[in-house]
């Protein structure tokens, strides 16, 4: 882990962090979440000193086997700031004792330590083959706060792929060749 010290005798100094992909940074006050946030694996970007980046294993099978993200999970713990970055639209969502949440797997940023979590198979044949997500979401129980991702790293990749595969249009003169199908919304 790389660590920022300042050490000037000029008072505040600024260091300045980027996302690794396109998406947003999230800041977390700990003191304010209960002094504990589990992240999906390569969420955390930087915090301030006095948090504590971990480990938080997952200890239902169906959640290391078909949650997308395995047994691991980031674990932040402390009372400052902690930044974690997610991709596309974010959805903060508070959820009451047992209010029952499901999401696409991979759609899943953060939440606090109070979720339950786990993984459930997607009923019906048609969902499951057309559906277009896979056969498995998470299932998240309140009490606690809950951060969604539309867009995970996994998607925007395969997009990537798939429009640098498509042939589409010839960019000879442009700098983002196939590329540009993807960021401009043409669909031909």
């Amino acid at each position: 882990m790389t660590v920022f010290t300042n050490r000037s005798y000029n008072g505040k100094e600024r260091v300045t962090f980027a996302a690794p992909y396109p998406g947003k940074i999230l800041p977390m006050d700990l003191q304010m979440l209960g002094g504990k946030l589990i992240c999906q694996k390569d969420s955390f970007l930087c915090a301030a000193k006095g948090v504590s980046i971990g480990i938080e294993f997952q200890r239902k099978l169906g959640v290391g086997f078909f949650g997308g993200e395995g047994f691991i999970m980031q674990k932040i713990e402390g009372d400052g700031l902690a930044f974690v970055h997610a991709g596309g639209a974010i959805c903060e969502k508070v959820l009451r004792p047992g209010e029952t949440l499901r999401i696409d797997t991979g759609c899943l940023v953060a939440m606090t330590q109070d979720v339950q979590y786990d993984i459930e198979m997607v009923k019906g044949v048609k969902t499951a083959l057309f559906g277009g997500e896979g056969l498995f979401f998470a299932t998240l129980r309140g009490p606690g706060r809950v951060w969604i991702q539309s867009l995970p790293f996994s998607r925007l990749a395969d997009r990537i792929v798939s429009a640098s595969r498509a042939g589409g249009r010839k960019e000879e003169g442009s700098i983002l060749g196939g590329l540009g199908n993807l960021l401009d919304g043409d669909n031909r």
